[in-house]
């Protein structure tokens, strides 16, 4: 990256450094926008200050990592608020592998301009460049060796950087006119208008392709060198968007996708453990905090004690409680999708298997019990028989709430077997309503009687409420995510990877998490997929699918896919083809069949096969040829 100037010295190097700095920070500014746009998030004038309270920064982060960052302060106004917002993003930024260098809290907060623009680079890097791989190339150099292939048969394009190649526009009108030749007359250009070629590409490729116009015209051709990480940015757009589009790369994308599914399974099984071992350890901490406490024999310090529990129920077991859940739930998740894949079953290693979590777990509620007798001795001896009542209501009760977690996170076994068990699990938790009832009640009367504190349980009805909300939530979530993976399991006719892409765009559309789509996110589906229909066809289609009613399931979404995506072909869709490789004609010449990617061997058997055009001398006449073969 460029070096930094000072106030009292501008030289002509300043003034570089100050232009790429302007450069990036305006392209880097529009991406990060394109991204906040995607969850309709408030975009941002300028990067390099608007992170400064660490909010955008945290949205960013979630979004294209599709993970969540945990609790942050959304509305920070003191300036250890919006460092401890930006720590977070940090950290979590490290998490993933990714190398910050010389960059903490304060230079994002205090706006460092140069340090801010850096990280962002590494962002875009880790999450839009580099898992870019072509032919054994990686990030930037497999980006690069992508350019340069897809634009070799233009003889004016000669793409050897992300800089001075891209100066004159040709660059990016060969890459839009390779992939989608009705969109742009890449023979018409004037090949010495600079400005006018990279501003028709530029939009083009905004307006039909959906790339956002990171770049301006005068930041690749008014300038000396164009800034090569801007360029970068905005062209891995092209990548992306044409990588969905390429039919002759999609057999050698599918090994890919598959195991970019087993990575995701890897991945999975990496955090649960991780995630398990650090619960474990922190139990651990916490047990041996209580054991080395010590009380003396007055009630203000037993009284203390006391208030350090209940602040740790409110806060740290919460936390521990939501992070169990989240553990089962994954666990399951990890099971039923190796089942998918006729994978065999997750094995955690020794010492981190659901039966030593919930050891641990019932180690921590003994020690709670342990913990808080030891506080009440010290501070109430009656009112024994009320609290007996109340604690055995509410150890009933989690309980209820710990059998059907274990049953949830060692399910397993087919997945009509699981979501009948997932079924009788729901069936189970129903009672809880009238036990919390109950519980209200006896906490009602511990209450009347000046009793705040239980010796015979760790669990208030707020805990409760919250852990069988917490599970509710987990069955509901748990049989819709097994009946989607039935219906994924019988469509046989399509690749795992195929199926993996309409499951995931499903549950991107159905953003209300109901498991269905209305005409709408249909729709939108569809189009994400690279299928449009025209307003009659798509109402046709609907009314089909839906059946008069107001949404379409899962079943009858991912049945509908494999249809359309089934390979066959017929008469119809070869004239087709070679209809969109002539651009039309009524003949294809050999330079048509160059371009459309098909092997030398192949050019040279349909050049043996198919009559001579009588409309043109290096033409081949494709209509006479499929009559003659489909006759």
């Amino acid at each position: 990256m460029p070096g930094g100037h000072t106030r009292t010295s501008m030289t002509p190097k300043a003034a570089v450094d100050k232009s790429w700095e302007l450069v990036q920070s305006k392209t880097f500014t529009k991406w990060v926008n394109a991204r906040l746009s995607e969850h309709s998030l408030t975009p941002l004038s300028n990067v390099c200050t608007d992170f400064s309270d660490g909010t955008a920064l945290v949205n960013l982060l979630q979004i294209i990592s599709d993970t969540s960052l945990g609790r942050y302060n959304r509305n920070p106004r003191m300036r250890i608020q919006k460092i401890e917002n930006v720590n977070l993003s940090l950290d979590f930024i490290r998490s993933r592998k990714i190398n910050l260098t010389n960059i903490g809290a304060e230079d994002i907060v205090d706006s460092n301009h140069k340090l801010i623009l850096g990280m962002i680079w590494t962002i875009i890097l880790r999450f839009t460049i580099e898992d870019i791989n072509e032919e054994g190339l990686s990030a930037m150099d497999g980006l690069l060796l992508w350019c340069q292939r897809k634009t070799a048969p233009y003889k004016e394009v000669d793409v050897q950087n992300f800089s001075y190649s891209w100066q004159d526009g040709l660059a990016f009108c060969a890459l839009i006119h390779r992939h989608r030749p009705d969109l742009l007359d890449y023979h018409a250009l004037d090949k010495r208008d600079a400005r006018g070629n990279t501003a028709l590409a530029f939009e083009v490729a905004e307006r039909y392709l959906g790339i956002p116009q990171l770049l301006d015209v005068e930041d690749v051709c008014d300038t000396a060198k164009p800034d090569d990480r801007s360029v970068m940015t905005y062209v891995a757009q092209y990548f992306h968007a044409f990588s969905s589009l390429s039919r002759a790369e999609t057999a050698g994308r599918r090994v890919g996708k598959f195991t970019d599914v087993m990575q995701s399974v890897y991945d999975m099984q990496h955090d649960y453990e991780a995630r398990v071992a650090k619960l474990i350890a922190q139990i651990g901490e916490k047990q041996a905090k209580w054991r080395s406490a010590t009380f003396e024999p007055v009630y203000s310090s037993a009284r203390a004690h006391s208030t350090a529990f209940n602040s740790y129920k409110a806060t740290t077991k919460r936390e521990w409680t939501h992070e169990k859940v989240e553990l089962d739930t994954l666990l399951g998740n990890i099971q039923t999708k190796r089942v998918t894949y006729n994978l065999a079953p997750f094995a955690p290693r020794a010492g981190l298997t659901p039966k030593d979590l919930e050891a641990t777990w019932n180690e921590l509620a003994a020690a709670e019990v342990r913990h808080r007798k030891t506080i009440n001795q010290y501070i109430r001896e009656s009112r024994d028989a009320l609290q007996r009542r109340y604690g055995s209501e509410a150890n009933g009760i989690q309980a209820v709430l710990n059998s059907i977690s274990n049953s949830l996170a060692t399910l397993g076994g087919e997945l009509d077997d699981q979501l009948a068990t997932v079924h009788g699990l729901i069936s189970k938790a129903r009672p809880l309503e009238a036990a919390l009832q109950r519980l209200g009640d006896l906490e009602k009367q511990c209450a009347d009687a000046n009793i705040d504190e239980h010796d015979y349980t760790v669990y208030s009805v707020s805990d409760l409420e919250y852990d069988t909300e917490m599970m509710r939530k987990a069955l509901d979530k748990k049989a819709r995510f097994i009946e989607n993976q039935s219906a994924v399991r019988n469509m046989t006719n399509l690749t795992p990877a195929q199926l993996e892409e309409f499951e995931a765009t499903f549950r991107y559309f159905d953003r209300d998490d109901t498991n269905v789509l209305n005409d709408s996110e249909f729709r939108a589906a569809l189009d994400s997929l690279g299928h449009s229909f025209t307003d009659d066809e798509f109402g046709a289609l609907y009314d089909q699918l839906s059946c008069g009613s107001e949404y379409i399931s899962f079943e009858v979404y991912i049945r509908f896919m494999v249809e359309l995506t089934e390979d066959q072909t017929t008469p119809e869709q070869l004239l087709q083809s070679f209809r969109v490789i002539a651009s039309d004609k009524d003949y294809v010449t050999q330079e048509d069949l160059r371009l459309s990617e098909l092997s030398p061997s192949s050019i040279s058997y349909l050049a043996r096969a198919i009559p001579k055009s009588e409309l043109a001398d290096d033409g081949y006449d494709y209509l006479a040829y499929l009559r003659d073969v489909f006759q």
